[in-house]
């Protein structure tokens, strides 16, 4: 073992994993790397990892025995549409992983226009239905892009009427939709949404326990900075949070964001909820993990 090279040990840990159960599949990766199977079990913040941006060269479903056996509690994924959920919902139920939180409504027909609202409403509906075959409980729901010919004040109040319009469907439900606002001087140039105080202002408009933000860390910072600051003063309407360094979107460690100083904040003002990894790992995933594990020490 001890002339073994990191790289190929851990090659070989991660074939164990996707050869064998998940009890094999951690205990592999403990023997074969040192506690491989701990990384993700960290003292303060509950990580999902995006399974979407994650191992993509594996099965979607081995994407969730790769999170479990790094000791991750979670994933999160995006669309729905063309996944076989019966088998991530069993997956998910055999590793004892949580699925936190899927997209429910994209960018493309917009929730700010009117003309959409009624699709919108039969979208929410379904997903209700999803989130209980997922056993989940948020859905991610997106603005839209610009609508030609209306300004941005309108666009926002076209989301208003559309989450004010679906908000006692998902109370009734069980389910709790969380709005995330963008960044448009990287990702999504051309997005009608983006910014904590825009988001904050349309949920606390809506006024339903069961609408919230998906605060994504990365494009807030992008966005507006002083991350801090801006949790401090939307908290309330707060129902997800999500992270990724800048430049490069990949995981904690690798830019210019200091995320055990933001995590901390966020623990300190009484998030207890989980955190998305909608990041991507740098290089190898090992290390990725690792990474995040180091955005947890305070």
């Amino acid at each position: 073992m001890k002339n073994l090279s990191r790289r190929k040990i851990i090659k070989s840990a991660s074939a164990a994993v996707l050869a064998g159960g998940t009890a094999g599949s951690a205990a592999a990766l403990s023997k074969l790397s040192g506690g491989l199977s701990s990384i993700g079990k960290t003292p303060h913040t509950k990580f999902a990892v995006n399974v979407e941006m994650w191992w993509t060269d594996l099965e979607f479903t081995d994407r969730i025995r790769q999170t479990a056996a790094l000791g991750f509690p979670a994933v999160e994924m995006w669309d729905y549409a063309g996944k076989d959920l019966d088998a991530i919902r069993n997956t998910c139920d055999e590793l004892g992983t949580v699925m936190t939180q899927f997209t429910a409504w994209g960018f493309n027909p917009g929730m700010n226009d009117p003309a959409n609202h009624n699709d919108f409403e039969k979208k929410i509906r379904e997903s209700c239905g999803i989130a209980k075959k997922l056993n989940c409980t948020l859905a991610t729901v997106v603005g839209g892009d610009d609508q030609p010919g209306m300004t941005g004040e309108e666009m926002h109040k076209n989301m208003i009427t559309a989450l004010k319009r679906v908000a006692p469907i998902v109370e009734d439900n069980g389910l709790t939709l969380i709005l995330e606002p963008m960044n448009i001087r990287v990702d999504h140039k051309g997005h009608s949404l983006y910014g904590s105080g825009p988001a904050t202002m349309i949920c606390r408009e809506v006024d339903s326990p069961n609408v919230k933000i998906n605060w994504d860390l990365y494009h807030m910072h992008i966005t507006e900075g002083d991350l801090c600051g801006h949790m401090r003063e939307g908290f309330d309407q707060i129902g997800y949070l999500q992270l990724a360094d800048h430049p490069g979107r990949n995981e904690p460690g690798t830019g210019e964001i200091h995320y055990p100083r933001v995590l901390k904040e966020a623990y300190d003002l009484g998030y207890r909820g989980y955190v998305g990894l909608e990041c991507r790992p740098l290089g190898d995933h090992i290390e990725a993990a690792r990474r995040v594990a180091m955005a947890d020490q305070w």
